[in-house]
């Protein structure tokens, strides 16, 4: 059983979900989202590790993944969303978890089917993956779907290595 925790990281809201596998069924277990006290820098960066540390120590995930940095138009802006992202991965590796990173494009890829969905798109994948009564917050949805497109990249590791376990007995 794998428990992933996703990262959707932010400088004022950080979106994250945890789901379980087991037996190749994907799972809900929860999400939320934290919402960042306007502060001083450092504090901001506090609230992030504290509470995904939290999260962490609550929810149990054996790993985590995270969306990586967009360019954004804003220098300022990809400045303080790679601090957050930062901060969430040293939560994460504190707690002695794997961090896999993926771009928006391949996270949106992986839950709706093609790279360029929007956030709406987003979160109806996600309520309907996860068989969830209603929809996620949109941090919390994309959270969700940081971790669901990591569950995916690992079943399909893991079919592509039995499938190659199967090829290599047969040849001989």
């Amino acid at each position: 059983m794998a428990r992933i925790l996703g990262i959707d990281p932010g400088s004022r809201i950080t979106g994250f979900g945890i789901v379980e596998i087991e037996a190749g069924q994907c799972r809900y277990v929860t999400s939320g989202c934290i919402r960042i006290q306007p502060t001083s820098l450092a504090e901001k960066l506090q609230q992030i590790y504290d509470n995904l540390s939290e999260v962490i120590r609550q929810y149990h995930p054996t790993e985590a993944a995270i969306e990586q940095v967009f360019m954004a138009k804003n220098a300022d802006s990809a400045l303080k969303l790679g601090q957050a992202r930062g901060v969430a991965i040293v939560a994460a590796a504190t707690h002695a978890l794997s961090v896999a990173e993926y771009s928006a494009r391949q996270i949106k890829q992986a839950v709706v089917g093609h790279g360029g969905a929007d956030k709406s798109q987003v979160q109806h994948m996600v309520m309907s993956l996860l068989q969830l009564s209603a929809k996620p917050q949109a941090d919390a949805a994309d959270g969700l779907a940081v971790a669901l497109c990591h569950a995916n990249t690992m079943q399909s590791l893991i079919a592509q290595l039995g499938a190659n376990k199967r090829r290599r007995g047969r040849i001989r």
